[in-house]
């Protein structure tokens, strides 16, 4: 990407599409005022704003009402039923062009909107657009930053054989794509993997943009350090794909990924992870899985 793409844009409003940003919510009182705050800072101007509260057993809801009194934003409640359905909920209020599923303990950086917007007005067949993140800590020290140099583009292939995940912090969906794909299934609790891989299905182009537009938090929270919830939910993503021919190294790579955290929290199911692994499929990354199982203590 070149300079110029990270300038704010010039367009007039009536040429900007209508972003709608569908930010489910549940149980963050102590980030909520930091990730609105850097919403409503966008030097992009056209877009909405859509909170669902899923269900929140913190301040949350009574915060994001006093919130209201700042911030121009629509509000909805409901029981708590996992994020898929959280974010069903607001795209069925949504009106825009393209939709934004922000995490709201995370920070969006100014150009965040502006950038992916117009990436996806220029390339009308990418149903998903992603870019990098930064990583901060709870607190909000910075950790890391990724880089790239170039445009990645993903086919729907590669998405499958290697597991490939757009994450919300970075991603912009083109609504027709959503609609497409029939937006999220409820019944799978993690969002990323499921809408990468449904989009793409419906014959729609990935990209990931290398530049950073999200300051993404670490925490005990984050759904990566509860590795038996996220792979159940990815190998349901995967599910509908057995029939592909890279059916069999993606489930690797998502074996892989929960093996991660699996050889040091749970080294009983780490085995049982490993015996799911035709020996044909071991990769240099299992092989690693494996000496850190059995060498760690």
């Amino acid at each position: 990407m070149t300079p110029e793409h990270l300038q704010p844009l010039s367009q007039p409003l009536a040429s900007q599409p209508l972003v709608s940003i569908v930010a489910p919510c549940y149980n963050a009182e102590k980030y909520l005022e930091a990730a609105l705050q850097s919403i409503f800072a966008q030097d992009y101007s056209n877009f909405e704003v859509i909170i669902v509260d899923d269900g929140s057993t913190d301040n949350s809801l009574a915060m994001l009402r006093a919130l209201q009194d700042t911030y121009d934003f629509k509000l909805l409640t409901q029981q708590n039923q996992g994020v898929s359905a959280t974010l069903n909920n607001g795209l069925k209020h949504a009106r825009g062009v393209y939709v934004s599923t922000p995490d709201l303990d995370d920070i969006m950086l100014p150009h965040s909107l502006s950038v992916r917007a117009r990436y996806l007005d220029e390339h009308p067949k990418v149903g998903c657009v992603g870019a990098l993140i930064a990583y901060m800590d709870s607190d909000g020290a910075e950790i890391k930053t990724q880089h790239r140099t170039k445009v990645k583009k993903f086919s729907f292939d590669q998405i499958v054989s290697e597991a490939v995940v757009i994450g919300a912090p970075g991603a912009l969906y083109r609504m027709e794509a959503l609609q497409a794909a029939q937006f999220y299934d409820p019944n799978i609790k993690v969002q990323d993997f499921q809408i990468t891989l449904r989009i793409a299905s419906k014959g729609y182009e990935i990209h990931e943009l290398p530049v950073c537009v999200t300051r993404y938090r670490r925490h005990p929270n984050n759904l990566s350090r509860r590795f038996k919830v996220l792979l159940d939910a990815d190998m349901l993503a995967m599910a509908p794909y057995q029939a592909h021919p890279g059916y069999q190294k993606g489930r690797t790579v998502l074996v892989n990924k929960a093996l991660k955290y699996a050889v040091v929290a749970d080294k009983k199911f780490a085995w049982s992870l490993l015996r799911t692994i035709p020996l044909r499929n071991y990769n240099r990354t299992t092989l690693k899985r494996l000496k850190r199982l059995v060498l760690h203590r």
